[in-house]
């Protein structure tokens, strides 16, 4: 007779349906953003970023699955080592003749098509890192100071390479997160809003140096002012979600996806799916990413153990903080960030490494924090049970008694 299977719990649940949603939703968006353009061009079939984003997305759900079911122990052993791999990378990237420069940025290492990017693998490591830093040494969290070196140090480190190429979105997306991982754990408010306000002077030097940094701030303040030169992406973009209405004009008709939208198929794919989807599409949109981050906060309330706590918090986060500083970039809420929405824009590293993410997540909702924190209660339990069982034992032959027996003996007498 088959063994009843067990129910997932409601967050589990909600976190892959809502996964898979994004996902089918992302393949179907990614191939109306990029199939009309790559035909005119004479770039194939208009098929060639689907069939990507289908490769690198099968990829990611294996990856998915077996992280959701066996990940979390071996992840938490092996952070140290993915921590470095990722910092080893970012420095590679920085080489000439090793990174891969495309549009002024030395973002990427590979080689020809097969290319990936590592900033995107050390978002994912410094919430390892960090998870792992805190869960072990609780009484950092009581205190900022404590935490300059073993957290704030090493993602200072990580922001400070990742503006070297310079990805000034993906930067952002690593300390927003870690913020949000540091409310979780605890740490008083008063003391993060205080280097939130340093943070933010450094990042609009940083803004205010380069001349073309300074001109998307410009634009994004005002980009009809400039809608032929800086402002023209954040025009467009504000052009096609005010074309679409409340109900779009429907699955396939976008216009502004046809030359006149600069990354259509990866940053500002929000904009193409409020071209021919509407406010409603939108906004469906953003009630799949409300229930992962409704699920994800429940995860990390119920899972067993701070570890576990802190990882949900800090996956939750950084699939939160990326998705809404790519809506607000394409609403023209935010400056021009170059970042990918999660689960739907086409990219290999970045949709790999969310769904990862995911996996663990889906991990810890689906209690592999239980089996994370009792490894070694239950070897413990079985030992003292051994030993009151010898004992036991040795009391009912009449054979010899432990130390223990004889001090109470005498004590007795």
């Amino acid at each position: 007779m088959a063994r009843p299977q067990t129910q997932q719990p409601l967050e589990h649940r909600l976190l892959l349906t809502a996964t898979l949603c994004l996902m089918a939703g992302g393949a179907v968006m990614v191939y109306s953003a990029s199939s009309a353009r790559t035909l005119l061009e004479g770039s194939g079939d208009g098929t060639a970023y689907l069939v990507k984003y289908l490769v690198y997305g099968a990829i990611g759900l294996a990856l998915m699955q077996v992280l959701s079911r066996h990940g979390l122990e071996w992840v938490r052993r092996q952070t140290p080592w993915i921590l470095l791999g990722a910092f080893v990378l970012l420095v590679l990237v920085l080489i000439p003749g090793l990174g891969v420069k495309v549009n002024g940025a030395r973002r990427w290492l590979g080689v020809g098509p097969v290319q990936f990017q590592p900033a995107e693998i050390m978002k994912l490591a410094l919430v390892l890192h960090c998870s792992a830093v805190i869960a072990a040494r609780p009484k950092l969290a009581k205190d900022l100071r404590t935490l300059a070196g073993p957290v704030l140090g090493v993602g200072a480190a990580a922001v400070l390479l990742v503006f070297a190429q310079p990805d000034l979105g993906t930067a952002l997306v690593i300390c927003f997160t870690i913020a949000a991982l540091l409310v979780a754990a605890g740490v008083p408010i008063r003391q993060l809003l205080l280097v939130a306000a340093v943070g933010a002077v450094l990042v609009l030097i940083f803004a205010l140096i380069e001349p073309y940094r300074r001109a998307r701030l410009t634009s994004f303040l005002n980009p009809w002012a400039d809608a032929g030169g800086a402002g023209f992406q954040s025009v467009q973009g504000q052009i096609a979600i005010g074309s679409g209405g409340l109900f779009g004009l429907g699955p396939g008709q976008s216009v502004q996806k046809i030359f006149y939208l600069p990354e259509a198929h990866t940053d500002f794919i929000l904009a193409v799916i409020g071209e021919e989807l509407g406010v409603a599409g939108i906004c469906t949109l953003l009630l799949l990413y409300g229930m992962i981050g409704y699920a994800g906060l429940r995860t990390a309330k119920a899972a067993k153990g701070a570890y576990a706590k802190l990882l949900a918090a800090g996956l939750t986060s950084l699939i939160l903080c990326q998705a809404l500083l790519n809506t607000y970039t394409v609403l023209g809420l935010a400056p021009l960030t170059g970042v990918p929405l999660p689960f739907i824009s086409s990219g290999s590293t970045s949709l790999i490494v969310l769904l990862c993410s995911m996996g663990l997540l889906l991990n810890i909702a689906g209690g592999g924090s239980a089996h994370l924190q009792s490894v070694r209660a239950p070897r413990d339990g079985r030992e003292r049970d051994r030993s009151a069982e010898d004992r036991d034992r040795r009391r009912r032959h009449g054979g010899p008694r432990g130390a223990g027996d004889r001090h109470r003996r005498r004590a007795a007498g």
